[in-house]
């Protein structure tokens, strides 16, 4: 479908019309303890919400990681306060978006190896430098009836997102560029 074709749509039916539905994002630093309590510091600067430590699933005995450890922190931004952060952070990866990064329902992920370039974040040589991924997920209104306790049910093929309708949404909204 081309762009056009699509934008008549979203106007014609606003139910159609893509949103953010929420944003990811993660550190694991891959051991508990300082590094752990560092990141956690760094991510509750740069997203201002309290971020929750993630622990570790299984056991990897090389890289001295125990089933239950905290290695990782992570915080979900919705919202206003998600397209607020990622107007932030696209200009890090020059507001470009690879084409594989979006899944076949639209949502995309991208990382960031140093958490120092984002405006407004300092160099503190006692923190160190993170990377981190953010993952988006996008979805149109009425995917409540999916997830909701009561009454669930699917969501019909015709109103699945596609990757080309997440493309669009994101270059209008968010002034990305996808190559």
């Amino acid at each position: 479908m081309s762009e056009d074709v699509i934008l008549k749509r979203w106007q014609e039916k606003p139910m159609l019309k893509p949103r953010i539905d929420k944003v990811v994002v993660n550190i694991c630093t891959g051991k508990s303890g300082e590094p752990l309590e560092k990141a956690f510091k760094v991510l509750k600067e740069i997203t201002n919400q309290t971020p929750v430590k993630r622990k570790a699933k299984s056991t990897i005995r090389d890289f001295g990681i125990r089933k239950g450890e905290p290695i990782a922190c992570v915080v979900t931004l919705r919202k206003q306060a998600a397209l607020d952060f990622l107007k932030k952070v696209l200009p890090v990866v020059e507001n470009k978006i690879a084409k594989s990064a979006f899944d076949k329902n639209g949502n995309f992920a991208f990382g960031l190896k140093e958490h120092i370039e984002i405006p407004g974040v300092k160099y503190d040589p006692d923190v160190g430098i993170f990377g981190m991924d953010v993952c988006v997920s996008m979805a149109r209104p009425g995917y409540r009836v999916k997830n909701r306790r009561d009454r669930k049910t699917h969501v019909g093929s015709r109103h699945m997102l596609t990757p080309e309708e997440s493309i669009l949404y994101v270059k209008q909204t968010l002034g990305v560029e996808v190559v």
